[in-house]
């Protein structure tokens, strides 16, 4: 499941809807990558098969753009994955990023811990995410959580893991995008709005003694909100600012704030690694009211030294469409000079 390209065959077995897409592109194949393109239809995603974090993954309009997209996407798969190998999706311009996160006990039993809306994102690259996901039908919520709850139990599945959607806003319908066979960088979302420890399960899991958690033992409560806080330069096309942390100010915890980073004032932060510092999760009875928390939480928030987007973050909790529930994967991108902007 953690090759994208081997996971969408697997959906396709399972009955999970997936969006139309090529067979596996490797670097020494002679590929009609133009007939490719147009049976899917523009615009398309080139994608490396072994690619996570938005890694490797090239929006392409027409065909002008598609064989230097490939082969780009080819090294970088090589470099960073050890295996040139993509294949081509295709893009819904207007959509949402829903996963769901599930644990699997390795026997073909599986539990859903609900969903967290990832549409915010720069990059590929998720920066805000949440749980519940806003201005979604409950129906569709649920449809989403029992497909990705009958792919893993397909595979009979074992420890935490996470099924991610594409929800087209226009049509209503979703689409399998890929798995993460590991615990994700938003997952202390689903945990404060389950109560859960994901990460204990798993160990418990792995040690070999636990006790399984029913369906119906899972509550969902409230809304939480995570913002990944990152060295990088909102008005430079987000490129990344190492460099030495003078400041580092971090919100206090508490039930219903949690904050994890591992970084400290006079840390200096490398150039070779992600440039995320630290993230922001809060919790509200009320997704106003969690709002509300994250903008105390990105106030309290100070950093001198290296470019960060807490700014951006704070115009972000701030905006009318988001505060109404209005997202979608070309948030970021449609509206960047606006909240880049805001005082």
């Amino acid at each position: 499941m953690g090759d994208k390209d081997h996971a969408r065959a697997i959906a396709v077995e399972a009955g999970v809807p997936v969006l139309p897409g090529s067979p596996r592109i490797q670097a020494d194949m002679d590929v009609d990558l133009a007939a490719l393109a147009n049976d899917i239809g523009y615009p398309i995603l080139v994608k490396a098969t072994g690619g996570g974090g938005g890694m490797g993954m090239k929006n392409v309009m027409c065909q002008a753009e598609l064989d230097s997209a490939v082969q780009a996407a080819l090294q970088l798969a090589g470099k960073a994955f050890g295996e040139s190998a993509v294949f081509l999706e295709k893009y819904i311009t207007r959509a949402r990023h829903i996963e769901i996160q599930i644990f699997g006990y390795g026997d073909g039993d599986v539990i859903h811990l609900y969903e967290r809306d990832c549409s915010i994102q720069r990059r590929f690259q998720k920066v805000v995410e949440e749980s519940p996901a806003p201005e979604v039908a409950e129906s569709i919520r649920m449809a989403m959580a029992e497909a990705a709850v009958k792919l893993a139990a397909h595979q009979r599945y074992a420890g935490p893991g996470t099924v991610e959607f594409i929800f087209d806003t226009q049509t209503q319908r979703f689409y399998f995008l890929e798995m993460n066979t590991r615990i994700q960088v938003e997952h202390p979302v689903t945990e404060m709005v389950t109560g859960l420890d994901i990460v204990r399960h798993q160990l418990e899991l792995a040690s070999g003694v636990f006790e399984k958690i029913a369906q119906s033992e899972v509550c969902h409560s409230g809304v939480a909100i995570e913002c990944r806080l990152y060295a990088e330069n909102p008005e430079k096309d987000f490129l990344p600012s190492p460099g030495l942390l003078n400041v580092f100010t971090l919100p206090e915890t508490g039930s219903h704030c949690r904050v994890e980073t591992g970084y400290r004032p006079n840390d200096r932060i490398s150039p070779y690694y992600d440039p995320m510092i630290a993230k922001l999760i809060v919790w509200g009875a009320t997704r106003a009211v969690a709002i509300e928390a994250m903008q105390d939480a990105l106030k309290q928030s100070v950093i001198d030294g290296p470019k960060h987007n807490v700014k951006l973050l704070q115009a972000i909790m701030a905006d009318p469409d988001y505060i109404a529930g209005k997202v979608h994967t070309a948030f970021l991108e449609s509206r960047k000079a606006v909240l880049i902007n805001t005082p």
